[in-house]
């Protein structure tokens, strides 16, 4: 009886510890291979990255572009290299342009939404999300948008771009994304 005790109580002892280990495990991260952590950075903390390869995904924008007649040229996803929330020489690019509409399109009000990659912890990847979505929105305040026309949003990990795992995929998830409300 004694020994039967025992094996229940070891059982039970495993399989908590097992239980607790794996809803306490941090998700692995891995370092990009060829990363450049000594990148000069300029005021918006910019590095230099090659975001040439990530695949354009666009918003369809059709109801936006009757505000103006014109383009909506915030199809375009913003970038960021992983695990930074820095803006990147074509993330600037692309947000003067953004920038310039936005001015001439003073009825337009738009959130930013900020995308992470799945590689780290739900509230982590949530923060880095809030820090990227932010990042845009001021670059794009100092550049004369009103700010309250800018809303800011994180969605971390929740809303991939593209479901695959590897740097090709994930790259096209690390984004801030436009939504014209």
């Amino acid at each position: 009886m004694q020994k039967n005790l025992w094996l229940k109580l070891a059982v039970l002892l495993i399989s908590s510890m097992l239980v607790f280990a794996v809803s306490c495990q941090k998700k692995t991260v891995a370092v990009e291979k060829g990363s450049n952590s000594t990148a000069q950075e300029d005021g918006y903390g910019a590095t230099t990255a090659d975001a040439s390869q990530i695949g354009d995904k666009t918003l369809d924008t059709s109801a936006a572009g009757s505000a103006s007649g014109s383009n909506v040229v915030l199809q375009e996803d913003i970038f960021f290299d992983f695990d930074k929330a820095t803006l990147t020489s074509e993330a600037r690019e692309t947000l003067t342009k953004n920038g310039a509409w936005l001015r001439t399109n003073a009825d337009v009000v738009i959130t930013i939404e900020g995308h992470c990659d799945q590689r780290g912890t739900n509230g982590y990847n949530l923060a880095l999300g809030d820090r990227r979505a932010e990042s845009v929105k001021t670059f794009l305040v100092d550049l004369g948008v009103d700010r309250s026309r800018l809303a800011t949003v994180s969605y971390g990990e929740e809303r991939p771009l593209d479901q695959g795992n590897g740097e090709f995929a994930w790259a096209k998830n690390r984004r801030a994304h436009f939504l014209i409300r």
